[in-house]
């Protein structure tokens, strides 16, 4: 069972019958405690969770995480997974909350906009999150189909009040959403800064099949499309004319940026490789060759001229 503990921001006095606004923050066990549905956010056991866990050891949890009250008896975390996870690797057996209660869309909500506060957030955790704050809006009677750009569909209304609830401008709030289309291995791409938000955008259009395909040839290739080619891939696309061959030709065309770069796929230098070799210390076995045949190569240059 959990324990009420006392909350400091609460008054001193003993709350009597009438104090129905004074907050109860109670001891709950771990195991008693689930993690939010589709929570869109990570948790990640870095350097900075690393500094929560030695904090929470000798300070305890300062700020109480909020939890409601599920139907089965349970607790559904809001607000707290990195409060959480770093008890459980303090090995603390219980996690500091506030039991609210309020239906599934205003818990999506608060949800979403605590966890906005966080210091640093991805394109893909911020596209879940706006994307399942705007449904959340929706069901609650509001105009939300910020997902599409057409004239039919721009409703100043919604757009302003997800821009203002989140600090975004509403062009910018649709563009992440439109994130969420993307197949999981270009939205990492996403993540990891390999493709800007604006080529992402264009290729969200395109149908799952054809992500697929385009991921491929541009792991193949080692390459990624310039906003002009996602453009391009896009129309095409939306012509019926993409193939897999205009695709990678496409692909193959060569960047300002990319013109000193030499690809060489992996299917033909595998075997070539020591055994064992491990991965980050194939370039350096690579231009250690190149260097050897070149000075073969002068050698045989030297022999020819005696």
């Amino acid at each position: 069972m959990p324990r009420l503990v006392k909350d400091p921001g609460a008054p001193s006095s003993v709350p009597t019958k009438g104090d129905a606004d004074i907050r109860k923050v109670y001891d709950i066990p771990l195991a008693e405690i689930d993690p939010f549905p589709d929570h869109p956010y990570k948790v990640r056991d870095d350097e900075d969770m690393m500094n929560l866990v030695e904090s929470v050891r000798s300070r305890g949890i300062l700020t109480p995480a909020i939890v409601r009250k599920k139907e089965d008896g349970r607790y559904e975390l809001l607000s707290g997974h990195r409060r959480m996870r770093a008890c459980e690797l303090a090995g603390l057996p219980t996690l500091r909350c506030e039991v609210v209660e309020m239906d599934r869309d205003h818990a999506i909500l608060l949800m979403v906009d605590s966890n906005l506060q966080r210091s640093f957030i991805l394109p893909s955790e911020k596209a879940f999150a706006y994307r399942m704050r705007l449904e959340a809006m929706s069901r609650q009677g509001q105009r939300t189909d910020l997902t599409c750009a057409t004239s039919l569909h721009k409703s100043k209304k919604s757009r302003e009040l997800i821009g203002e609830s989140v600090g975004e401008s509403r062009e910018t709030v649709r563009k992440y959403i439109r994130l969420t289309e993307l197949i999981p291995e270009l939205l990492d791409m996403v993540d990891e800064g390999k493709i800007a938000m604006r080529p992402a955008v264009e290729l969200s259009y395109l149908p799952k099949l054809q992500q697929g395909k385009l991921w491929e040839c541009m792991e193949q290739e080692d390459c990624t499309p310039s906003h002009a080619q996602t453009i391009r891939i896009r129309r095409l696309s939306e012509e019926g004319k993409l193939t897999d061959e205009v695709m990678e030709a496409i692909m193959m065309e060569e960047k300002p940026n990319q013109r000193d770069k030499v690809v060489i796929r992996g299917e033909r230098i595998k075997d070539l490789f020591p055994p064992g070799l491990p991965i980050s210390r194939r370039e350096e076995y690579v231009v250690a060759a190149l260097e050897f045949y070149s000075r073969h190569r002068d050698r045989q240059k030297d022999r020819g001229a005696r």
